[in-house]
């Protein structure tokens, strides 16, 4: 009996598929980078089936897509701790309704946000897939969906517990933030800056032109700002901003920045590692500075953060930053684009410093 209730509501779960598209439109990983990401290693697909609906998932029909600094490292040649097999669909976190759902407590129609895909139709949340502490209800009356992708989802949480957690920043204590090509990591830049500030510390980033740099400080409550594209000594530009010495070091670029800024640490600095931008390719490894030297005589640690580690503290940092968002007391920047075959451009975009904020793409 129990087995044929179970599939009776299964089967009343799935009404509606007689509506939906036998096809869809997605976007495939053709070929892994080697180096920075290039549109050339995509195809879009026209006429792909669309996902199966499992027990305990739902149908998403995305109506936002995103476009990630971290999808580099997803789709590199070198393994990572998210590697997009070649052939699949690519990763990427989505927003948008449900419009088949075998999921309990939700509902056909409800807004959702998770790991959906390049894709016009996803399938979430995924069994054992370490994004899915992400899958979430979205309350559209209280945000713009697309932020669910950007300074409410991933990024936000990212800069927040990323600077919470390993960077423990104090009153008084000066936080700087890297990036790179300008526009990588734009949504934890903006945050981080702002969120340094609430804590009492001073804040520095480190932008690439004189327009990303002044945003920083502008809109994004920076006390200063350095332009790495306009310096030829950048450590020497990092401590003219940072007299007092690093306290913490938001790292997304790695590379020839951690080398400039280690010699600036302070004693007790803690280096926050979200980002390895600045290399573009690990295979062979680079070659480059020791930093041990500067971690023991500062007595610094340098670790990484990953924010799928800090499941458990999401809800309470999502309610923070919606109140922040929401009273206005945290800027941030979108840039939207139109359809799924904008999405590889994007990506390269990325590393060639073209956006001016969290690349969202819009599914028509």
């Amino acid at each position: 009996m129990a087995l044929l209730l179970r599939i009776a509501k299964s089967q009343q779960l799935r009404r509606g598929f007689s509506a939906l598209p036998t096809t869809q439109q997605r976007v495939v990983l053709a070929e892994r980078a080697a180096a920075n990401p290039l549109a050339s290693q995509f195809v879009v697909e026209n006429n792909a089936p669309l996902p199966e609906l499992r027990d305990g998932t739902v149908l998403v029909r995305n109506r936002f897509v995103s476009v990630e600094p971290a999808m580099k490292g997803w789709i590199s040649t070198v393994q990572n701790y998210a590697s997009v097999p070649t052939g699949d669909t690519m990763f990427a976190f989505g927003v948008g309704e449900v419009v088949a759902s075998a999921l309990d407590g939700v509902a056909v129609g409800a807004l959702v946000a998770g790991r959906t895909g390049w894709q016009e139709y996803g399938a979430a949340p995924r069994i054992a897939d370490p994004a899915e502490p992400l899958f979430r209800v979205v309350d559209e009356a209280t945000a713009p969906p697309s932020l669910a992708l950007g300074v409410l989802g991933i990024n936000g949480l990212t800069a927040y517990l990323g600077l919470r957690e390993v960077g423990r920043p104090k009153a008084g204590e000066t936080v700087l933030c890297s990036t790179a090509a300008g526009a990588v990591g734009a949504a934890r830049r903006s945050a981080v800056g702002q969120l340094a500030k609430r804590a009492g510390c001073r804040a520095v980033g480190v932008a690439g032109g004189a327009a990303k740099a002044a945003l920083c400080v502008d809109a994004f409550a920076y006390d200063a700002c350095v332009d790495y594209k306009a310096t030829g000594d950048l450590g020497a530009a990092v401590a003219a901003a940072c007299p007092d010495g690093v306290d913490v070091f938001y790292d997304m670029v790695g590379g020839d920045q951690l080398d400039a800024v280690a010699p600036l640490l302070n004693v007790g600095a803690r280096v926050v590692v979200v980002g390895t931008a600045g290399t573009a390719a690990w295979s062979p490894p680079p070659r480059g500075l020791r930093l041990e030297r500067h971690l023991l005589v500062k007595r610094a640690s340098m670790a990484g953060f990953l924010v799928f580690d800090h499941a458990a503290a999401f809800p309470a940092a999502l309610d923070d930053l919606a109140r922040l968002v929401a009273d206005g007391s945290l800027v941030h920047r979108e840039e939207v684009r139109r359809g799924l075959a904008a999405a590889p451009r994007a990506l390269e975009d990325i590393y060639r410093g073209a956006n001016a904020g969290k690349l969202i793409i819009a599914v028509p």
